[in-house]
């Protein structure tokens, strides 16, 4: 085929921390040729230029990322700043008329999500998508046709589990394990991707039922949370966020009437760390070889990662279309993260639909809750 013509994208990056130089630069690069990145934004004078040395020539550095849009003009903005930041940003960056890529959470609340959604374009863009970047390996995407074909029959049972360490170091960073700037613990900021891809896979949930503790780091928010979840399948799952554990491990695993799925990795995943087990019916089948064989060959293998999400952001800006991880389905999986809170919380059965405008758990992830929303002078006065 003859080289295109049509000339590359304009990216910017927003923030230039560890996830800019190990996730989006690699992935820009990966996709040279469509995507040029023109500019980079950062407070910090000299982690901007250590990114821009590492990016390569025609990179413009900027500290303020209104000046960067007015003088630059990029189709792309991909943020890697902290949370409590990418609300303003990523409406700033569409009212300027870029499409956004954003490190999740890509806000604090349902409410930001809601404010950040109406500052989206009508029709064909500019739109606001979540780096959920475990959809998109190759492994993730066979998994999900098997699912949503019934290839591997109805499922019934599902276990998602999120076990991570972190120790007191890492919460030394003043932003960590604070609703105000991370919105919330390991539930909000570690396990999302895995609870993303569960929803992924298995759909629209119904009912949430939830505990939450603070077993170890003196933070704000919770350092473990489990859950119980019904779908709107009828299927049921288990749900497990940590940073206690310190045999880490990423994992979900999907028990259907004709054979168990299963995911075991840590921060991405290949073709190799899915793994089928068929149900003894079907395993004594004539044709079960052949049917296994075609549970576990997806035609290609593409590891999960920015480079994989990015290819379909990219295919979505040209055509004008929303891209992958955003609109309904990036917006359930945080109006999970926030059912899950709020039924730890109160003891109580959450159902979809039911946190809105006037809910506490809309504007904020702890609710306001007395044990667990942020000590102020203001309710001493009360």
């Amino acid at each position: 085929m003859p080289p295109s013509t049509t000339p590359p994208l304009r990216a910017a990056v927003v923030g230039t921390g560890a996830i800019a130089t190990g996730g989006h630069l690699p992935a820009l690069r990966a996709h040279r040729g469509e995507v040029e990145l023109v500019a980079a934004v950062d407070v910090d004078a000299g982690r901007l230029d250590a990114f821009r040395a590492e990016a390569g020539e025609g990179v413009a550095g900027y500290t303020e990322l209104g000046e960067m849009l007015a003088r630059e003009h990029p189709d792309l903005v991909l943020i890697g700043t902290p949370p409590a930041f990418h609300r303003e940003q990523a409406v700033a960056a569409l009212r300027a008329g870029a499409w956004v890529l954003c490190e999740k959470p890509l806000c604090l609340s349902l409410a930001e999500y809601d404010a950040i959604a109406a500052e989206e374009g009508t029709d064909g863009g500019p739109y606001a998508a979540v780096v959920f970047q475990h959809r998109h390996g190759s492994g993730a995407v066979h998994a999900r046709d098997l699912l949503a074909s019934g290839a591997l029959g109805r499922p019934l049972v599902a276990h998602c589990q999120t076990t991570w360490y972190r120790d007191t170091a890492y919460y030394a960073v003043p932003w960590r394990g604070r609703w105000a700037t991370e919105g919330g613990g390991p539930t909000m900021g570690h396990g999302i991707h895995q609870t993303d891809l569960l929803l992924h896979l298995l759909g629209d949930w119904t009912e949430v039922r939830a505990m939450a503790g603070r077993l170890v780091h003196d933070v704000e928010s919770e350092d473990v949370s489990t859950a119980l979840v019904r779908f709107r399948s009828g299927a049921m799952a288990t749900v497990v966020n940590s940073v206690l554990s310190p045999q880490e491990t990423s994992r979900i695993r999907i028990d259907c009437t004709d054979a168990t799925v299963e995911l075991t990795h840590l921060y991405g995943h290949t073709n190799d760390d899915w793994v089928y087990t068929p149900a003894p019916h079907v395993a004594d089948a004539a044709d079960a070889a052949e049917r296994i064989s075609a549970w576990r060959t997806p035609a290609a293998d593409l590891p999960s990662s920015h480079t994989a999400q990015l290819t379909g952001v990219l295919a979505a800006l040209r055509d004008g279309v929303r891209p992958p991880g955003s609109g309904h389905d990036a917006r359930r999986t945080l109006e999970f993260t926030a059912a899950l809170y709020k039924a730890a919380f109160t003891g109580l059965p959450v159902r979809a639909g039911e946190i809105g405008p006037g809910d506490p758990y809309y504007t904020a992830m702890h609710g306001g809750h007395p044990d667990w929303a942020p000590h102020t002078p203001a309710k001493e006065n009360r």
